[in-house]
C-alpha cells in the first residue's frame, strides 16, 4: 500500500483529503507545516507528497525544494489558492511535479495522484513506453521497431524526465537542478542546447514531441 504525505495547515481540509485518500486505498501522513512534514518523513518515507504552498514555520515552496534535493524521485503535488503564471513558475521551480488549485476537488486530486504514481513507477522501473517508442534508462537507448539510438547521458536523462511526465511543464532551472545537479556551473542556456539536439535526433520518433512553453520552459507531448 502506498503512503501519501498531506502537508496542509487548513485542518478540516487536511482531514478531508486524508479521509478521501484512505477511502481509495492509500495510507496517509498528515502535517500542518513544513517542519512537521520533515519530522514525519525522517521516520516514514512517503511515496508521494501533497503540499500546500502557504503554511506556517516552513512554507510549501521551501519544503518542496528540500524534498526534491533529498528525494529526487518522490512525486510532489503542489496545492495553492493562487493560480497565476508567476505562482505556477515558482511552484515548478521549487520542484513540484504537478499543480492543483483551491478549492480542492477531491476527485480531481485523486486523478493527479494516480497520474503521478504511474509516472513514478515508470521511472523506478528504468523503462518507459511512449506509444511504440521505448526508453531504456540503463542502456541510454531510445528504440522504435528496428530503429534504435543511444544518447549521451545528459540528453537521455533530460528526455526521460520530460516523457515521464507528459504535458508537465518544467522550467529551465528545474531541469538544471535535477539533471545537472544543484551545484552545476552551467547556465540555463545549456538546457536549450540539449533540447535542440534532442529535437534533431528524435525527429524519427513520431510518438512524441518536445514543446517550448513561452515564459516557463519545456514539456513533452504524446502524439499517440
Amino acid at each position: 500500500m502506498f503512503t501519501i504525505l498531506v502537508a496542509e495547515d487548513d485542518l478540516p481540509l487536511q482531514k478531508m483529503m486524508c479521509a478521501f485518500l484512505k477511502l481509495n486505498g492509500y495510507q496517509t501522513l498528515n502535517a500542518a507545516d513544513g517542519n512537521q512534514a520533515l519530522e514525519l518523513i525522517a521516520k516514514v518515507l512517503p511515496d508521494l507528497a501533497i503540499i500546500d504552498v502557504m503554511m506556517p514555520r516552513m512554507n510549501g515552496l521551501e519544503l518542496a525544494r528540500i524534498l526534491r534535493h533529498d528525494h529526487p524521485l518522490m512525486p510532489i503535488l503542489m496545492v495553492t489558492a493562487k493560480d497565476t503564471l508567476e505562482d505556477k513558475r515558482a511552484g515548478f521551480a521549487s520542484g513540484a511535479d504537478d499543480y492543483l488549485t483551491k478549492p480542492v476537488d477531491l476527485d480531481e486530486m485523486l486523478l493527479h495522484v494516480e497520474a503521478l504514481m504511474r509516472r513514478a513507477r515508470a521511472m523506478t522501473s528504468h523503462r518507459l513506453q511512449v506509444g511504440q517508442t521505448c526508453l531504456d534508462y540503463d542502456a541510454l537507448t531510445v528504440t522504435r521497431g528496428d530503429y534504435s539510438i543511444t544518447l549521451p547521458k545528459k540528453e537521455f536523462f533530460l528526455l526521460f524526465k520530460l516523457l515521464s511526465s507528459p504535458r508537465q511543464i518544467f522550467t529551465r532551472q528545474q531541469l538544471m537542478d535535477e539533471i545537472w545537479g544543484m551545484d552545476a556551473q552551467s547556465d540555463e542556456r545549456t538546457v536549450d542546447v540539449h533540447i535542440k539536439r534532442l529535437r534533431e535526433k528524435c525527429e524519427i520518433f513520431p510518438d512524441f514531441t518536445i514543446e517550448t512553453v513561452r515564459g516557463l520552459g519545456y514539456k513533452a507531448e504524446k502524439k499517440t
